[in-house]
């Protein structure tokens, strides 16, 4: 196959369905004429259109990124995140994807762009490096940036290093978009493996955070564990 963004949107347009477009209003908020950038192609034909087109050069990604069509934007993402995991891609490769997706975040503009890549390309890319882009990105006021910084934690936390989602999450107690709460509580449930500092956290600042993430965050606690902390929350 051609690896060019020309030949990819041509097959995601051969994909093209009304009934799927129509599915997209469930899980997206958008006004009807902002709709015309969802064509209609399920998911799981993106991703495997993605894994089609795994090799696809780093300079036809981003001509994807720049498409008005979500479903071309997801396949970048998707394409970006098998790339980064494949075992026989270069570290040199690997710089280039990380740049790449933090120099057009602006692309990078709904909750499943930032979710496709976060975890797959950030987050690795940050094991063994300073971390301080990711505060600079939860202090941004973007709030897709935000998102970013607080998944990206997951690569640390499948590792066993819990400091940075607290620190992260600590930052983003008082954002104000809920998709920003929702990421911070999903990242905050994944430290359960280590429930004492989880329990401090939560001690700390369940009074403080916003309902949705501490809901999350509070998904693998039994019902009595819950209550308690729920009614720390009630004021919020």
């Amino acid at each position: 196959m051609d690896l060019t963004a020309e030949t990819i949107l041509a097959r995601l347009h051969s994909m093209r369905s009304d009934e799927e477009r129509q599915k997209y209003h469930r899980y997206f908020s958008f006004e009807d004429d902002a709709a015309e950038t969802f064509i209609g192609v399920r998911m799981g034909q993106v991703f495997a259109l993605a894994k089609e087109c795994i090799l696809t050069p780093p300079a036809e990604i981003e001509k994807l990124m720049e498409s008005d069509i979500h479903e071309a934007r997801a396949a970048a993402m998707s394409i970006m995140a098998k790339q980064y995991q494949g075992k026989k891609t270069t570290p040199e490769r690997k710089q280039e994807l990380f740049d790449l997706y933090l120099r057009r975040h602006d692309r990078i503009n709904d909750w499943d762009l930032v979710d496709l890549a976060a975890y797959y390309v950030i987050g690795p890319h940050l094991v063994d490096r300073p971390r301080d882009i990711l505060y600079r990105l939860a202090k941004s006021q973007n709030m897709w940036e935000r998102r970013t910084a607080t998944l990206a934690t997951f690569s640390f936390i499948r590792r066993g290093q819990y400091d940075d989602a607290f620190a992260i999450a600590e930052l983003l107690l008082d954002d104000p978009e809920d998709m920003v709460h929702k990421a911070v509580g999903w990242m905050l449930r994944t430290t359960d493996a280590n429930r004492p500092a989880l329990n401090a956290f939560l001690d700390r600042h369940a009074a403080r955070m916003p309902r949705i993430m501490l809901r999350n965050a509070l998904e693998h606690y039994a019902p009595d564990e819950r209550a308690r902390y729920l009614a720390m929350g009630k004021a919020r």
